[in-house]
């Protein structure tokens, strides 16, 4: 089968064809609000698109292999319903049950014209009420259904249902709500959103599988900058005072508190940190100092995961990835689109897949690794070749942090046996750590949105097993292991003088070049620039023709505007600035026939409102462009809290049937909903919370005589006076919003 998963936000993995034991590796972090439920995981059969199997997950971190299930559409439901319930009758004794069934939202599409045809079943008793609303997601109803009250009923419910009306086959179950009238008497009335539930789920006993997954929920209040800036103040001095000479104990302390387990994610915190604080370069130098103290056999340097390892990994992917992309891409995607059958290995020969050299004649085993020694030569020359042009264009940032490497390490081995040792440590992060992973997976590097066939994904690991040895600076160790890789021998030994010649160039960078380091990095991995092809249609009171009214555009998302023209290079056609977005929304399939339409609501000078429709090409680059929005109008005052999914057509919108256009959206808005991106621009308040709270889980719970060996200086102890200070200022927060739930309730027992 050929498989792909998905999860709500609605996020898909690349396919992998052919194969019942895929490897995705693939990893998503997804911005949610707090009223988020579920994480419900599909896997489909790409040929089909039909759903394979599925599973839900309740909110809460876990780290394995899942049982995939067989799907029970009935559990397959969401949106929520508006209901308002209360007891009638005379003084304090209610003799009847009142059901007032206002709307409904977000249902499940079941109809292929992408809605449904909703009514809602009202039962009580044994008795029930129903009222349908055609072809909507977003119902209507406002109607009110009564009952007499059984005060006999020991367990006394009142269940509303919903469903999809269907004239020929069965209706399709969308989702139920059930209230116990014996504590709504102490209230008398409740009124809200309710959230409907699916049926009783039915377990499949099946073998259909296991999914392997990490899933981690965390909930974090990020405070006012003005919270942080002590934390922040003091890591900064704590890397600064290492230019005079002193021992940095609080990056001593951090190190010493790391696991394997966190040890990636704090490293991530730290870089994004001291990037935003302009002192990256000096980050690392402590780090690299604190390994090479360490570290007595120059052959293991840097090859354990260690946090400066860790830190410089996480440097290179956020400062580099354009690098990497220049770099890379053009040998990358002549890889993809030859897709030529490449093998060494004699064991792993297969003459049925290499084709035939003339008419009606197979290759031979020779022939195919002389023809695969060749192809990889190529390949290899083109990549070493881009690698040699790159010391002209590799951000100076990078430069500096791996200058700064090699002279340190130069410095701490300068015995003529170890001349090697200042090349392998670059070649380590930058070949072992960066490169060669682009090359076998540039998929989860943003160089592709695909994953490679299993051709294509044998020439990319035949390419990074070759960048590997030529980064290790040894022929010999790997011709040793893998006899088969000794035709690509001359063109490694090559591609090793080719690749010091490389770092000679790199490091040879001066001071006198700098830039403010801010404005590079904002150039590098803090903008908030997107740009593409897609489909546009602007509408103000223009009514939607009947053919399809999208025309394409190159549209460009920079940090002031959202503007596009008809072509890349040609000039901008129509601008909105980003402050007068006032939502940014999915558009309900049925509206134009495309899953993937996306609206933008602004509103002009005159007040007038305007809305934009994009159509992407995939539920991927929806998603990319949505979070892009939604991050660059984050700061907006003037958002909507609803909107309408569909569109205003016919003199009236087609989500909820409402008659004016300007009436109220049927929908909320959602705009905190976005994905993480490698090129987002750095938060240093939320980098500074993370880190507050590794600290605080590592460090609060200690007493000062269970810290790591070493003397307790002014720093440490200035960090263990921040920690509770931010301790504090967090738990007045959750009383202040404990108190608000508290008053909520009270008002609503009123």
């Amino acid at each position: 089968n050929d498989l792909w998963i998905f999860s709500y936000l609605k996020q898909e993995t690349a396919t992998i064809w052919k194969t019942l034991s895929p490897f995705w590796g693939e990893e998503y972090n997804v911005h949610l609000p707090p009223s988020f439920h579920t994480v419900s995981l599909h896997v489909m059969d790409e040929d089909s698109l039909s759903i394979y199997s599925c599973f839900f997950l309740p909110c809460v971190g876990l780290d394995g292999w899942m049982n995939l299930t067989e799907i029970d559409p009935d559990e397959e439901v969401q949106g929520e319903i508006h209901l308002q319930i209360s007891l009638l009758g005379d003084g304090d004794v209610p003799h009847k049950l009142c059901c007032r069934v206002l709307e409904a939202r977000d249902l499940a599409k079941k109809d292929r014209n992408g809605a449904s045809d909703p009514f809602v079943r009202v039962r009580y008793n044994g008795k029930s009420h129903e009222s349908v609303v055609k072809k909507s997601c977003y119902p209507r109803w406002n109607e009110s259904f009564e009952f007499e009250l059984d005060d006999t009923l020991a367990d006394s419910l009142l269940c509303v249902e919903v469903w999809d009306w269907d004239l020929v086959s069965r209706n399709d179950f969308l989702g139920k709500v059930l209230f116990n009238i014996n504590r709504l008497q102490s209230a008398q009335q409740e009124e809200g959103w309710f959230r409907l539930g699916p049926d009783k789920p039915k377990h499949s006993q099946g073998t259909l599988g296991s999914l392997r997954l990490q899933l981690r929920l965390r909930d974090e209040t990020v405070l006012p900058s003005s919270h942080y800036q002590p934390l922040t103040e003091l890591l900064s001095q704590s890397v600064g005072t290492h230019l005079n000479g002193n021992w940095p104990d609080l990056i001593m302390l951090i190190d010493e508190t790391t696991t394997s387990e966190n040890r990636q994610e704090v490293a991530n915190n730290l870089v994004k940190l001291f990037l935003g604080q302009g002192l990256i370069k000096e980050f690392l130098d402590v780090l690299f100092k604190l390994e090479l103290e360490k570290t007595t056999e120059p052959n293991t340097l840097f090859r354990s995961n260690s946090l400066a390892s860790k830190s410089m990994e996480s440097f290179l992917k956020v400062a580099g990835m354009q690098y990497l992309h220049r770099l890379l891409g053009p040998t990358i995607n002549r890889i993809f689109e030859e897709k030529k059958y490449v093998e060494l290995d004699p064991n792993k020969v297969e003459l049925k897949d290499a084709g035939c050299t003339g008419l009606h004649r197979l290759h031979t085993e020779a022939d195919v690794i002389q023809q695969s020694s060749s192809l990889l030569q190529s390949y290899l020359s083109e990549l070493l070749a881009a690698i040699l042009q790159s010391a002209s264009y590799c951000p100076l940032l990078l430069c500096q942090a791996l200058q700064q490497l090699y002279y340190r390490v130069q410095a701490c081995f300068p015995d003529p046996e170890y001349r090697k040792v200042k090349f392998i440590a670059v070649t380590s992060f930058l070949c072992l750590r960066f490169i060669s992973p682009a090359i076998m997976s540039p998929k989860l590097f943003h160089l592709r949105e695909k994953h490679a066939d299993a051709r294509t994904s044998r020439t990319l690991l035949l390419l990074a097993k070759a960048v590997q040895t030529i980064g290790n600076l040894d022929t010999l160790v790997c011709c040793s292991k893998e006899p088969w890789m000794i035709p690509l021998q001359p063109a490694i030994q090559q591609g090793i003088s080719q690749l010091k010649d490389f770092i000679t160039r790199l490091v040879s960078c001066h001071d006198s070049e700098d830039l403010c380091l801010q404005t590079r990095m904002s150039l590098q991995c803090g903008t908030m620039e997107k740009e593409g092809f897609l489909f546009l249609h602007k509408t103000k009171d223009k009514c939607i023709p009947m053919t399809s009214p999208f025309k394409k555009y190159y549209v460009t998302l920079s940090k002031d505007t959202l503007s596009y023209s008809r072509t890349q290079h040609s000039k901008k056609t129509s601008f909105i600035s980003l402050p007068k977005i006032r939502a940014v929304e999915k558009v309900e399939e049925k509206c134009f026939g495309s899953p993937n339409v996306m609206q933008i609501i602004s509103s002009e000078d005159s007040g007038q409102q305007e809305t934009l429709y994009l159509d992407c090409k995939s539920v991927n680059e929806l998603n990319q462009w949505l979070s892009a929005l939604r991050k660059a109008c984050s700061h907006n005052t003037n958002t909507m809290s609803s909107y309408h999914p569909g569109i205003y057509k016919a003199d009236r919108w087609s989500c909820c049937h409402q008659k004016e256009k300007t009436d109220p959206g049927c929908d909320k808005t959602r705009h905190g909903v976005t994905l993480q991106e490698w090129y987002d621009p750095l938060d240093p308040d939320l980098e500074a919370q993370l880190i507050y709270r590794h600290l605080s889980t590592r460090l609060l719970i200690c007493s000062f005589s269970m810290l790591p060996d070493h003397k307790m200086v002014d720093g440490v102890t200035r960090l263990f006076t921040i920690l509770q200070d931010l301790h504090e200022a967090h738990a007045a927060v959750e009383e202040k919003e404990r108190l608000k739930n508290k008053n909520v309730f009270l008002e609503l027992q009123t």
